[in-house]
């Protein structure tokens, strides 16, 4: 059985996932575009950096203490630092026009499937 595009990109989230300490994501698709939900709480917006290097894209962000230097930290459980991911993407994707939107901690990545990627409908005609 031949596992589509979508299936194998799928695949390579989950496993990226599994291999990594960094931002929790989630990856589906919505009709023509797929879409990727990074969990990035705290972070300043302007401090959010998406690249795409041929398949390759690449999520980092720097989340820095709300406290300062000179105070006595009695707890600090929430990670402070560089966090980001990687993924490779399937060929089917519009990488030229993914959208990137931020909003109450999550970065929402927006990739269109490409157009000769997608499904058409073939007009079949009766013979004569």
């Amino acid at each position: 059985m031949i596992r589509s595009d979508f299936d194998r990109l799928t695949a390579r989230v989950l496993e990226s996932s599994a291999r990594t300490s960094g931002a929790r994501l989630d990856a589906y698709r919505d009709g023509d575009a797929f879409h990727i939900d990074i969990d990035l709480p705290g972070v300043d917006p302007a401090g959010i950096d998406v690249t795409v290097d041929r398949r390759v894209l690449t999520v980092r962000a720097e989340r820095t203490p709300t406290a300062g230097d000179d105070v006595r930290r009695l707890v600090s459980e929430r990670p402070t630092g560089t966090v980001g991911r990687r993924l490779v993407l399937s060929e089917s994707l519009d990488t030229d026009r993914l959208e990137a939107r931020y909003d109450k901690g999550v970065l929402t990545l927006t990739i269109p499937v490409a157009e000769e990627h997608r499904p058409r409908r073939v007009e079949v005609t009766a013979a004569a």
